[in-house]
């Protein structure tokens, strides 16, 4: 029997990084995550693998990317096949709140995880979140590979330079480095402070009483919408190839947030212009209104396809949130 490989995941206590998780201990490998230290413990999206923690199979470990001692420590503790590099401030609208610390976590962070795996001269592969808001301002539609970058926010402005140094060292240093360049992904693990579950979590708010309005910002900002569950395995393909790339994942379909609130409220009945308010504070300071993805070379040479359209997503989100409330659709 061969041995197991072994995974360092980077944000694994976010929605991409327990899909992961659960994805590659379903795959037979060890795996290792990094948390930030904090006063209140935020895991509930790991509750589900907690049976793998207690059988070894699962690891968790106090780091931070702003620190690349402790990076360099994980490394050489953990000796890792693959690293998974999901670790961001990854709301956008914050990004211009936090641009400091949003460009040391994403854009330097990516950097010392590079330089640790240079330093440690072993043949680890890596994979690093790339985000289609590195398109912004998009120049042409639909967006793929080639397509030159645009960013509109400091977060888009620190993945623009973590996926261009993830080039740098592959070609610089020989190093197995992929950016997957993810279109935007759902699931009843995403944050609440994301417009998606914003929508999912305020109709259950609604029908349990608990309140009468959602207040969300641009309406007509349209995006390429898929399910989590799908792209962490984009990821994991990636690092399988024989030779490391860069690939757009995404469904090649746009649906504005307008359209996200119309079909999620018509799940349980309501009428979405009941219910939501525009408020001028969620709209950030440069919009970015078109993102729509062709993922043809993830297609073609992953053979990756998404199995979960935008309809069923928005479905299944609306039924969680609403199944968390003990409401019964």
């Amino acid at each position: 029997m061969s041995q197991s490989k072994t995974a360092f995941i980077t944000g694994i206590s976010g929605q991409d990084g327990s899909y992961l998780a659960e994805f590659l201990l379903n795959k037979g490998y060890v795996v290792h995550g990094i948390v930030r230290r904090s006063s209140s413990v935020s895991r509930e999206r790991l509750e589900f693998l907690y049976p793998e923690y207690k059988e070894k199979k699962l690891f968790l470990h106090y780091g931070d990317l702003t620190d690349g001692s402790s990076l360099a420590r994980l490394l050489h503790l953990i000796q890792p096949d693959e690293i998974y590099n999901l670790a961001a401030q990854s709301h956008v609208k914050i990004s211009f709140d936090v641009p400091e610390y949003t460009a040391n976590v994403v854009a330097l962070g990516t950097l010392r995880l590079l330089e640790g795996i240079r330093e440690s001269k072993t043949k680890i592969k890596f994979y690093q979140a790339s985000s289609s808001e590195m398109f912004g301002k998009v120049m042409e539609t639909p967006q793929k590979e080639t397509t030159t970058f645009y960013p509109r926010s400091p977060y888009a402005c620190a993945k623009v330079f973590a996926h261009n140094i993830t080039i740098n060292y592959r070609e610089s240093y020989g190093l197995f480095a992929c950016n997957g360049i993810l279109f935007n992904h759902e699931s009843p693990l995403r944050g609440e402070n994301f417009v998606t579950r914003k929508i999912t979590r305020g109709i259950a708010d609604i029908l349990a009483k608990k309140t009468d309005k959602i207040r969300l910002g641009n309406l007509e900002a349209k995006r390429d919408w898929g399910y989590a569950k799908d792209y962490v395995e984009a990821m994991w393909l990636m690092l399988q190839q024989n030779e490391p790339d860069d690939y757009v994942v995404a469904t090649g379909e746009t649906h504005t947030v307008r359209e996200f609130a119309e079909d999620a409220f018509k799940l349980v009945g309501l009428n979405w212009q009941d219910h939501v308010v525009v408020d001028k504070k969620y709209f950030r300071p440069s919009e970015v209104d078109l993102l729509i993805g062709d993922a043809t070379k993830a297609r073609q040479k992953l053979g990756w396809r998404p199995r979960i359209v935008f309809k069923d997503l928005v479905k299944l989100m609306v039924e969680s949130d609403c199944a968390a409330m003990g409401i019964k659709l």
